[in-house]
């Protein structure tokens, strides 16, 4: 593993809430994500179903949790099924868990190979009364058009067992992942810090000509190099008027002299993620122009972070955060505070400037599952990214810091990162 040994106390806790949640008689199954091919024999890399590793810990493909609270055997309460290896997998892969390893890692005692899931799930399946599946149910799910491990497993049950009642694990383990406990937090700091550094190496980098990809090359190294597994999504480094392209990651153009960076980019360390955005001069030096734009993007980020706090409800935060940024735009001179006044409420003139959210939760998913009709609460970490696109002027505009919200108040987990204007000044001297 790239990433220091989580204790085995944060899953076994994580299934304890789980389970409490239950209705009697219930066995809840969880699968692990697919090994996804790109062409030929050739696979991408593998990214675990963050459920599975939220109560289990485990990283690895073809691996099955089964969580029976009311078996009437207690070793049947909890049984973690992994793949089982031989001399060949070892040549060619290396090294796959051991059943004491397994135990290690989740606290899960009894470890079977995943070819007797089947058999152990029938001598279990007809003493309870109900099933408990996994299923992706983010509302911006990428993966209606593939059947995946869940689905597969869904199926299987369904025909097998087909008089039994099913309910969606889904609802029980979206509404706990959305607190995060402190092991969590620090975690999220770590994939933070990771990017603190990596974003400090790339502002020493830029200079006129430069291509954006060899900014991304600078962010890349510099995460790997301190043991993140990965991006936490393809980042984006978008210089000019690729800034105002949301979500612009093709990084193929050039940093032209005068014109501003917009970088949007994420660390995924231990499978939990960072998401900030910051802004830079590719020159080194702020317009006029720029900075305008960028005071009243940071002044939203800094108003708009206040209203994280506990019991406020996301909608009420998203519309204020609205009004934060149509308030800069007609300072900015972009709107006219008549014509505000005036126009239609429900086609509000700020959305040719700004389009998109500015808060959502982050955790093992950068946009992390939860409702959002439900109020803030403690130990809820959020993003705050306000932004203005000016496209007829070339310039975009996003700041992203990552907040995590207390009963004392909110703490801004990304207060390292470079953000105010004289400090990137200086650092890109």
């Amino acid at each position: 593993m790239r990433y220091k040994k989580i204790p085995s106390s944060l899953f076994i806790k994580n299934r304890k809430n789980f389970k409490n949640k239950m209705s009697t008689n219930a066995i809840a199954i969880f699968t692990s994500n697919d090994l996804m091919p790109t062409n030929a024999d050739d696979l991408m890399g593998f990214a675990q179903n963050n459920d599975m590793f939220y109560l289990a810990g485990i990283d690895q493909e073809e691996s099955v949790l089964l969580l029976y609270p009311d078996a009437e055997l207690s070793e049947n309460r909890e049984i973690l099924f992994v793949k089982e290896t031989n001399d060949l997998i070892k040549i060619w892969e290396g090294d796959k868990l051991t059943k004491e390893k397994a135990t290690e890692i989740s606290g899960i005692k009894n470890i079977k190979w995943l070819k007797d899931f089947e058999i152990t799930l029938q001598y279990m399946a007809f003493e309870a009364d109900t099933f408990y599946l996994g299923h992706n149910e983010h509302k911006k799910s990428a993966t209606v058009a593939m059947l995946t491990q869940q689905d597969r497993m869904i199926k299987f049950c369904k025909e097998k067992y087909p008089l039994h009642n099913y309910k969606r694990a889904a609802k029980i383990i979206r509404a706990l992942r959305q607190i995060k406990t402190e092991e969590e937090i620090e975690l999220i700091q770590k994939a933070i810090d990771i990017s603190i550094g990596s974003f400090k190496r790339v502002l020493k980098s830029v200079q006129p000509d430069k291509m954006e990809y060899e900014l991304e090359a600078e962010l890349t190294y510099g995460l790997i190099k301190k043991g993140a597994k990965r991006h936490a999504f393809l980042p984006i480094i978008a210089s000019g008027k690729n800034a105002c392209a949301l979500h612009y990651n093709t990084n193929d153009n050039i940093c032209k002299d005068g014109d501003m960076v917009l970088m949007d980019f994420g660390v995924c360390y231990a499978n939990y993620n960072s998401d900030t955005t910051r802004c830079f001069p590719v020159n080194g030096k702020f317009t006029k122009r720029q900075k305008e734009v960028y005071n009243a993007v940071l002044h939203c980020l800094k108003e708009g972070s206040k209203l994280l706090k506990p019991g406020f409800l996301p909608t009420d935060y998203e519309k204020q955060m609205a009004d934060l940024v149509e308030e800069q735009l007609i300072n900015l001179g972009l709107l006219n505070a008549k014509e505000v006044k005036d126009q239609d409420p429900k086609n509000p003139l700020y959305k040719k400037y700004f389009m998109h959210g500015t808060a959502h939760h982050l955790g093992l998913d950068v946009h992390d599952v939860g409702l959002y009709s439900r109020p803030f609460e403690p130990g809820m970490v959020l993003t705050c990214e306000p932004g203005i696109y000016i496209s007829e002027e070339g310039i975009g505009c996003r700041l992203e810091n990552n907040i995590l919200i207390t009963q004392e108040g909110n703490v801004n987990l990304t207060k390292a990162m470079p953000i105010e204007i004289d400090v990137i000044e200086v650092l890109m001297k």
